[in-house]
């Protein structure tokens, strides 16, 4: 088969390691929720060597992960798990960093919830949480692209949409995270860093 491959994430993925290299910097394993392509894991696992990277998705997309997987192997990179975010299932083992980009937007708000849920349930005590993607601040957008990108989500699947900054830090409050970093990246994104307290 062809390997996937997402423009975004090869246009995202320097930007973005610049930032985990510092927010993960203490951190030992770290999983990502929602790998997609299967690009960002094999480029962040060779770019972050002192982690452990597991990789996760729907089953449908460890074909494409585990061609990237195999196309750029590196000793700490790990084969996909089978994370489904509408099936409550726990995880073998809890991790001290914890990874996602561009998913809040793509799933449900139910489902966003079942997202925090998860962290709640396996991030350890001071381990840390990155999420990246658009956010609207105050229930405004922050560009016209954005606002663009939200309609076009919208007719796509109803259910999904730019989240709101303030709501998806009261679902991580509720779950003993804070907020340690908003940070502002290309394309109108960000990266906001949550610290477990709890």
């Amino acid at each position: 088969m062809t390997k996937p491959f997402s423009q975004s994430c090869e246009n995202n993925k320097h930007p973005i390691l610049e930032i985990l290299s510092s927010a993960f910097e203490k951190q030992k394993h770290v999983l990502e929720i929602g790998s997609g392509s299967g690009q960002h894991a094999v480029y962040f696992s060779k770019n972050l060597p002192f982690l452990t990277w597991q990789t996760s998705d729907l089953l449908i997309n460890h074909k494409g992960i585990n061609h990237w997987i195999d196309t750029y192997p590196t000793s700490n990179i790990r084969r996909p798990l089978t994370i489904d975010l509408a099936k409550k299932k726990s995880l073998e083992e809890n991790v001290d960093a914890i990874f996602s980009a561009n998913t809040l937007h793509i799933i449900s708000w139910p489902l966003v919830q079942n997202f925090f849920n998860i962290v709640k349930e396996h991030l350890l005590p001071n381990g840390v949480l990155c999420i990246y993607g658009p956010f609207n601040y105050k229930g405004k957008y922050t560009s016209e692209s954005n606002a663009n990108f939200d309609l076009w989500l919208k007719a796509r699947d109803k259910r999904s949409g730019i989240r709101d900054f303030e709501a998806v830090c009261q679902l991580a409050s509720k779950v003993g995270l804070s907020l340690i970093g908003d940070v502002e990246m290309p394309a109108n994104n960000r990266i906001l860093i949550f610290k477990k307290t709890d």
